[in-house]
């Protein structure tokens, strides 16, 4: 990224920090630390990155006083107003006071209803899938080709995983999950096999399913296909294969069929021994740095911001470098970047994650683990959000080059191990309703609803517009955001009101699996 191009970005997006009026010890912690940070971040090019950040580094802990979690105040968001200086702090309240955790529980055993496999189970029937995207996009449609498998009474043939696609990940289904565990585990839900027999493979017709296709979609569909006849060669078709297998089940099942999804996503896949042992150690290595911590997935990786079509102030050339990602896509439309962020379609930029956590009421003793790829941006972009949390960790940070050798090259590998140490943080942020969050949210609410945060970004797009055009105090910053996040901190029994979210809860079982979980008694 050239030098103006920073300069420009850096502009447009130092408002936040110009426009926060300085009265309080917060305020000053902001002001003498983010704007010198964003100053190094426009100008890094002109100056050394390692004695320009000494220099802040210094000048922050002369100058500022201590912000520590336990001054910081969170809001109970469950309170009808929010108040200045609740009594909840954020480590008290979702670690030590929060007795709600307690009384939910996944469950998602088969009801006396579910015909077993054995009794299920046609023969000379069997189905293949051909995933798409990345890792959790696939992981979407590996769970449901077994679900589908069940319905049209097929055997199914392990799952292909794209190997095409914008990450070009020539990873194979052994590579990232234990195929053993996973064809044992369901052995009594859905007969699975490593591959096609040999007298079928000659017999395969290949098709693709509507979005969001039910049961009866299936049934209408695909199983005519089955002992369909070839009037050229003269044979019964035995295998069906599906591709671009992503999203092509109906979210709404019965729950037999839904406490499959979830028997599948929460106990079958399980990653390989080598992933799952690098990303303990992984998680390790941050509870050695903090008893708590939180997992970041702060996507803002180039393709996500190409695909988004939304707009972070780069200029022409952020919009020409997006515009050429965009091309990859072929299906995409042109999006209005504007009204994208209106409807809370963007994710917000690395700063903006940094001051709705401290406006949260993190503090910068925080330890933060951020989950991503290359940022658009590199240093630049990160630079404030470091400057607010500078307990800043990756895997890249916490895992040598030669301990991360054999995962670097894979992107699915290396988004496994991100997978791992978020499910494993005590609080997890996700800064968009991607994948990977809504497969994370799912499974934080199953194993015992540890809290997932997600922005409200409809509603904080707008605070942030405000932020650019008026001064507003810290105080008002922080408790508008408090406002704004009700619903959307990841507490029992919490759903996200579909008026203020861009996404609507009801069609996201992998997020919201209720069928699987249970109250106890």
């Amino acid at each position: 990224m050239n030098t103006s191009k920073v300069r420009k970005r850096c502009r447009e997006h130092q408002f936040i920090i110009n426009n926060i009026n300085v009265q309080d010890a917060e305020d000053i912690i902001i002001a003498i630390f983010l704007r010198p940070i964003i100053r190094f971040g426009c100008f890094r090019r002109l100056f050394s990155a390692a004695a320009a950040g000494a220099c802040l580094l210094l000048l922050f802990a002369f100058l500022s006083p201590p912000i520590t979690t336990n001054q910081l105040l969170v809001v109970n968001t469950q309170d009808s107003a929010v108040e200045c200086g609740s009594s909840r702090r954020i480590w008290k309240y979702y670690w030590d006071g929060n007795h709600q955790i307690n009384l939910y529980n996944g469950c998602s055993e088969a009801s006396t209803n579910f015909i077993p496999a054995e009794a299920n189970t046609k023969p000379n029937r069997f189905l293949l899938v051909r995933t798409s995207g990345g890792l959790n996009q696939q992981r979407t449609g590996i769970i449901d080709s077994v679900v589908a498998a069940y319905i049209l009474s097929a055997t199914l043939v392990v799952p292909n995983l794209d190997q095409e696609s914008f990450w070009k990940d020539a990873s194979n289904f052994s590579d990232i999950f234990d195929m053993d565990w996973f064809t044992s585990y369901l052995s009594k839900d859905v007969r699975i096999v490593t591959r096609l027999p040999e007298e079928a493979s000659g017999r395969v017709a290949t098709t693709r399913v509507p979005r969001k296709c039910d049961p009866s979609c299936y049934s209408t569909r695909i199983l005519p296909i089955f002992n369909r006849r070839k009037n050229v060669c003269m044979y019964v078709v035995q295998a069906v294969e599906l591709t671009k297998f992503d999203y092509r089940l109906a979210n709404q099942l019965d729950v037999d069929l839904q406490k499959l999804r979830c028997r599948v996503n929460y106990h079958a896949l399980r990653f390989t021994d080598p992933i799952r042992k690098m990303g303990q150690k992984l998680v390790e290595k941050m509870r050695m740095k903090s008893d708590h911590f939180v997992a970041l997935h702060l996507r803002f990786e180039p393709d996500m911001l190409a695909f988004s079509g939304c707009y972070y102030g780069g200029g022409d050339e952020e919009i020409k470098e997006l515009s050429k990602l965009r091309k990859r896509w072929r299906t995409l439309h042109r999006k209005n970047p504007d009204k994208e962020r209106r409807n809370g379609k963007c994710p917000l930029s690395p700063e903006e994650v940094g001051l709705m956590l401290r406006a949260l009421g993190l503090g910068n003793d925080v330890h933060i683990y951020v989950a991503s790829g290359q940022i658009y941006g590199g240093e630049e972009a990160l630079a404030p959000l470091k400057a607010l949390f500078p307990n800043f960790h990756t895997k890249e940070t916490l895992a040598t080059g030669e301990e991360l050798a054999q995962f670097s090259t894979y992107s699915s590998r290396m988004a496994a191990l991100d997978f791992i140490v978020s499910d494993e943080s005590d609080v997890f942020v996700a800064n968009n309703n991607g994948n990977m969050a809504r497969m994370l949210a799912g499974r934080r609410k199953y194993f015992g609803h540890k809290p997932t945060i997600r922005p409200n970004a409809r509603r904080l797009s707008k605070l942030f517009l405000k932020v650019k055009n008026e001064n507003i105090t810290w105080e008002e910053f922080a408790l508008n955001v408090q406002k704004l996040q009700r619903g959307f901190m990841g507490e029992p029994g919490q759903i996200n009101d579909n008026n203020n979210d861009a996404y609507k809860v009801d069609h996201q079982f992998h997020e919201n699996p209720l069928a699987c979980i249970c109250k106890n008694s």
